[in-house]
């Protein structure tokens, strides 16, 4: 509270000067007419229009006295306390007095405490009252939390048809499987089955049913009493049919874009593969991988200068591309690239040059460790924390490594591998923030430098890399609990160099070198399925690149495959194809 307004309300307090008496259900609120002005447009046309000056007494209907004492409060003090309990009615009585500081802080605080259970409920309430702003992040909510919407919202129930299809037929809907839609579908129409069993063929068609496998279209979809009763479903399941053959066969590999029986969602999350080696140079190409389309789309921004062995981090927004090497100096410093507004800037610079880094996030913070700065190979680690563009170097490594690589578990930095100088190195260690050392674990099975580590189904993996004599196209999996490591399946190619993330719950290999050349290739783990598949190649053949999963930014659709939502007839669906 500012020394002008501590002053006004001790005057409010002690009812001096007070020229309003505000009268709610025969409780008084003694207040200066020029302090509700300055809060609320309300009372200003109270006190300008709708009385006469010299009026002080004014009785106000429709609010309860604990809420009136909110509102005045707020224009003294400009603030107020918002609960579970006080949230709905306090949001009810700023909106009609418009006290848009009370109604800002409601909609902060619905947001801060949006849940699948309570998104609909907010969308719905939001609309009412009319904050699109608010009633926009509800829905998004509802779309990117959809699977547990539909298992614990009792809202969801009671949607209306209308709503229903907003929803699923949005490109933004998160499901994992394309069926989750169809269950979602018939949980809704078996709540009240008399009223809605006729709406099956209207959100039959806002489904991506060629999605589905073949099979699940055959034994859930076509085979569903609802569906089978409905004659407007028959032709939607043919265009299925057709679609779903075009997919399989690849011969009209982008039509699918524009059938919205087969339009991929967009997806929740990104894979950035940036920078690199590539022709001979390094490059600035930056590449998304759009994991619900399976599509790489090139989204390089020319204002970033061409880097390769350097590390890549997502935080707050922003991918952090650090140190590196542009085929004439080993980099200290760090550019930031902002993903919304698509502009780069140089932050704080480390405090060593580092080519060939590692790098992490780990509760706000970037580490970057080990490297090569020119001269010698790194024992060294620093801490980048963004809120104070500040590098703090932390504990050194128990050994030099350069071409390693790192990830995080539980609280814990995991750095495995790398070269020292003289040879490649099987060994690993953690780091705990909290006593600023590390501890070195048990070895890996074999020898790694240009290797890839991610933190994937509760362990630490490391993929691939050079032993010294050649790549590997091996595995192995660290369980912290028994510091220990066991082997998992080959990847289906040799590899060093590469990038490596998560995304969709499968481990992704990006590019690399692979003992003749560097390549476009990448392939997926499914840590479920204990095996990997190839997945569509990169544009761009690159090693040395680094990789990230960006995500929870407004336009994630500028780095996914384009979505065409043109609604075509038969004829123009044909003619696109071809």
């Amino acid at each position: 509270m500012s020394e002008i307004s501590s002053v006004y309300n001790e005057l409010r307090l002690e009812q001096q000067l007070c020229d309003a008496l505000i009268r709610v259900d025969n409780e008084e609120f003694q207040a200066h007419k020029i302090i509700l002005c300055n809060c609320s447009s309300y009372f200003r046309a109270l006190f300008t229009h709708w009385s006469s000056p010299n009026s002080r007494v004014f009785e106000i209907h429709n609010v309860t006295p604990d809420m009136m004492k909110i509102i005045i409060e707020f224009a003294y003090n400009n603030s107020v306390s918002v609960t579970n309990e006080n949230v709905q009615e306090l949001f009810i009585a700023a909106d009609r007095f418009n006290v848009t500081g009370i109604t800002q802080a409601c909609c902060d605080f619905l947001e801060e405490h949006l849940t699948p259970e309570n998104c609909i409920g907010i969308w719905w309430f939001t609309d009412v009252y009319y904050y699109p702003e608010m009633k926009h992040k509800a829905f998004l909510f509802t779309l990117y939390h959809f699977e547990e919407v539909v298992s614990t919202s009792e809202d969801f129930l009671q949607l209306s048809v209308e709503e229903l299809v907003k929803i699923i037929e949005n490109d933004l809907l998160n499901v994992k499987q394309e069926k989750m839609v169809f269950e979602a579908i018939l949980h809704w129409i078996a709540y009240a089955p008399e009223e809605r069993t006729d709406y099956i063929s209207l959100l039959l068609s806002n489904v991506r049913l060629a999605l589905m496998s073949p099979t699940y279209i055959t034994d859930n979809v076509s085979n569903n009493e609802v569906v089978k009763a409905s004659e407007e479903c028959r032709p939607i399941l043919l265009k299925t049919m057709q679609a779903m053959l075009d997919l399989r066969t690849k011969i009209f590999s982008d039509s699918v874009f524009f059938n919205p029986l087969a339009r991929p969602r967009l997806p929740p999350a990104i894979l950035l593969a940036i920078g690199g080696w590539s022709g001979g140079n390094p490059t600035n190409g930056i590449e998304a991988y759009d994991v619900r389309a399976d599509r790489w789309v090139n989204v390089t921004n020319n204002e970033e200068g061409p880097r390769a062995y350097h590390g890549a981090a997502f935080l707050n927004g922003s991918v952090y591309c650090v140190g590196g090497f542009d085929s004439v100096e080993q980099f200290s410093n760090v550019h930031k690239f902002d993903l919304s507004m698509q502009t780069w800037q140089e932050v704080a610079p480390m405090h060593s040059s580092r080519c060939y880094v590692s790098v992490t996030v780990m509760d706000g913070c970037i580490y970057a460790m080990g490297g090569f700065d020119g001269h010698d190979r790194l024992e060294t680690a620093e801490r980048y924390q963004p809120n104070t563009n500040q590098w703090t170097v932390i504990a050194p490594m128990h050994e030099k490594r350069s071409d390693a690589s790192c990830t995080t578990l539980h609280n814990k930095v995991y750095i495995c591998g790398g070269f020292n100088g003289n040879e490649c190195l099987s060994t690993a260690e953690c780091y705990n923030p909290e006593t600023d050392e590390w501890t070195v674990i048990s070895s890996m099975g074999s020898r790694r430098s240009g290797i890839g580590v991610i933190t994937y189904g509760d362990r630490v993996f490391a993929v691939g890399g050079f032993n010294g004599t050649s790549r590997l196209r091996t595995a192995e999996a660290y369980n912290p609990h028994t510091n220990t490591w066991h082997s998992v399946p080959s990847m289906l190619g040799t590899r060093s160099n590469f990038g490596i993330a998560v995304i969709d719950d499968r481990l992704f290999v990006v590019g690399g070198f692979n003992g003749f050349t560097t390549t476009f290739d990448v392939e997926c783990y499914d840590v479920e399925a204990g095996e990997w598949s190839a997945v569509r190649d990169m544009e761009i053949s690159r090693s040395a690149l680094s990789c990230c999963v960006v995500h929870g930014f407004p336009d994630m659709a500028e780095y996914a495959a384009p979505r065409y939502q043109m609604q075509f007839s038969d004829e123009e669906e044909e003619e696109a194809a071809h």
